[in-house]
């Protein structure tokens, strides 16, 4: 019994470490998720109001805050930094492995469907050729975004709080080489990763349907 406590007490110091990152993170990707919810599927949209001056601020704040969900998975540097710390191999796969896989599926999965509800908006108003522009121009914003914050510490509230530095640090960003290649790469595995997790959601949702059909009264 003692063995088992004062592994459970390691195994919560171990998540700890990373704790109060990973839930302000996983705010700042559920954010996007909400409000593509609010922008893209409200049930009864009123004339013209989903397309006011207000929709279009909070479309902005949507764009602005995306980045955020997919920025996650590059949170797998914590993982790695916690196993070279000499974790144990038990705290590793029982504790911090489950925790970090959950932590960064949630992210990637409000970025996934908070594209898939962008799509759902352009496929009710019969605009299915965007889907996939408005896809790949997500992903290269995102890209763009993870790299501002990865690499050099900005926030998406710096957009308003400094947007002359941010708008410099961006100009600099894309007339570099390097940084340019960073973004290419994220680009490239935002894209692929995308497309069978938005298929693996739509077959399950489809699965759903049919199950809730089929024991749904008739």
């Amino acid at each position: 019994m003692e063995l088992i406590i004062a592994w459970l007490k390691a195994s919560w110091d171990a998540i700890n470490i990373n704790r109060d990152l990973m839930i302000w993170n996983t705010f700042l990707a559920v954010i996007p998720l909400l409000l593509s919810v609010w922008l893209f599927r409200r049930s009864k949209p009123k004339g013209n109001w989903s397309r006011s001056p207000f929709w279009w601020v909070i479309f902005a704040v949507f764009v602005g805050f995306l980045p955020n969900a997919p920025y996650i998975l590059t949170d797998i540097i914590h993982y790695i930094r916690l196993i070279r710390w000499g974790k144990s191999d038990s705290i590793v796969i029982f504790a911090l492995t489950p925790l970090f896989f959950l932590f960064l599926m949630v992210g990637w999965q409000c970025y996934v469907i908070s594209l898939m509800n962008l799509g759902y908006y352009l496929e009710k108003r019969h605009r299915h050729n965007w889907i996939l522009p408005a896809d790949l121009l997500s992903h290269l914003l995102s890209a763009i975004g993870i790299y501002l914050g990865r690499f050099l510490r900005w926030n998406t509230w710096d957009v308003v709080a400094r947007p002359d530095d941010l708008g410099r640090s961006l100009a600099r960003t894309l007339s570099h080489e390097k940084p340019l290649l960073a973004i290419g790469i994220t680009f490239v595995i935002l894209t692929l990763f995308y497309w069978p997790t938005k298929q693996i959601n739509l077959g399950l949702v489809l699965r759903f349907q049919q199950l809730t059909s089929k024991n749904s009264p008739s």
